[in-house]
């Protein structure tokens, strides 16, 4: 079943979606980075270029012919063709079709109001059921 981690209280959603990637490429995972739509796709593409001047984190956008052989696939069409499907990171407002297709899905919810109430409804419905859920809160520790 899949694994569901909800991350709370993010103040910049673009960066840690960046930092998860970096994790994940180094631990040797691969990842679908789930943007809220073209436009957030493009800057989240240009931010894992930028993200540091020391790592490279390989990506590519879903649909690219080298996606099938890249560990980082950036998108906004949750009916792209994906490659893989170890580990999806969720920027959007809403449930990704799909998503109990993965192994383990990252919530990232914003210090918005709108972002977080769209957060906690998606948490009691994965809750309901019975996913396996865990909860971090970005600044506590």
């Amino acid at each position: 079943m899949t694994r569901i981690d909800f991350h709370t209280n993010i103040p910049d959603k673009l960066s840690y979606a960046c930092r998860l990637a970096r994790k994940a490429y180094a631990a040797r995972g691969k990842v679908v980075l789930l943007a809220d739509g073209p436009d957030q796709a493009a800057q989240l593409n240009e931010a894992l270029w930028t993200l540091s001047g020391t790592d490279f984190i390989p990506h590519v956008m879903a649909g690219d012919p080298l996606a099938p052989e890249t560990p980082v696939i950036v998108t906004f069409d949750e009916g792209a063709e994906l490659p893989h499907r170890d580990m999806l990171v969720n920027l959007t407002r809403r449930t990704p079709a799909g998503f109990d297709s993965f192994a383990r899905v990252f919530e990232i919810i914003s210090t918005d109001e709108e972002d977080a109430a769209a957060g906690r409804t998606r948490y009691v419905a994965y809750k309901r059921q019975q996913y396996p859920l865990t909860h971090f809160v970005a600044g506590q520790s």
